[in-house]
């Protein structure tokens, strides 16, 4: 019987020091719950960041963990420039062999004759390409210049989504005597380092396929028609 008083007394002790901790700490414990809530909330805040980056292409889900909060503080600094660079920064250079590449003569023997390239994505991934494309008209091994007129710092990259396009122009200067003349040229994409891809061969289109010079040069690529008329 004493055994029993005893282990009796000792539960009614416990009981009543748990009573007085409950009491005594029922304040912090409110706080403790209000700090667990916002730390629940920042929780769900950081994670629904990078799954909103992700939502924006492709080319982001694929970046690595850091690069997105990297590119995600740019984009949150910055406007529409810097979301398109950050896009562009994702994707990958344009392939020849992805593209679908097409010209046509244009104002054939008129003032502003031009040979109007036009260049498709047909890849199932954004890529860019950048600067100016590498031309060589007919038999002409030469590569030919940027335009003059154009700006010179055409290194910006262009994105193309998935059937997207980008203009660019050969203007023809023809003087009337010992001039060329073609129906075809090659073609190549620039590297960000300047550096000609492989070139594929471009048959001209249009009333007047054929096409004659005596001095050419080319547009930077642009995502609006060049001597849209």
């Amino acid at each position: 019987m004493r055994t029993s008083r005893i282990r009796t007394a000792a539960l009614a002790t416990v009981t009543a020091a748990l009573a007085l901790g409950l009491t005594a700490c029922g304040g912090a414990d409110g706080d403790s719950k209000a700090a667990g809530g916002d730390k629940a909330a920042g929780t769900s805040q950081s994670r629904s960041a990078p799954n909103g980056d992700a939502k924006g292409g492709a080319e982001q889900a694929k970046s690595g963990g850091d690069a997105k909060t990297g590119e995600r503080s740019t984009t949150a600094s910055g406007g529409s420039d810097e979301v398109a660079n950050k896009a562009t920064t994702a994707a990958q250079q344009c392939r020849g062999d992805e593209m679908m590449v097409t010209a046509v003569h244009q104002l054939a023997d008129q003032q502003g004759d031009h040979l109007l390239i036009t260049a498709s994505n047909e890849g199932d991934k954004p890529c860019w390409v950048t600067s100016y494309p590498s031309v060589k008209l007919g038999d002409d091994d030469a590569v030919l210049p940027l335009s003059k007129k154009d700006d010179t710092g055409g290194d910006k990259r262009i994105t193309l989504q998935p059937g997207s396009t980008a203009y660019s122009a050969v203007n023809l200067f023809d003087y009337g005597s010992k001039n060329q003349t073609a129906q075809s040229f090659a073609i190549a994409l620039r590297g960000a380092d300047g550096q000609d891809g492989p070139f594929y061969s471009v048959d001209s289109k249009g009333e007047k396929p054929q096409f004659s010079w005596n001095e050419a040069d080319v547009l930077n690529w642009s995502t609006e028609k060049p001597y849209d008329f």
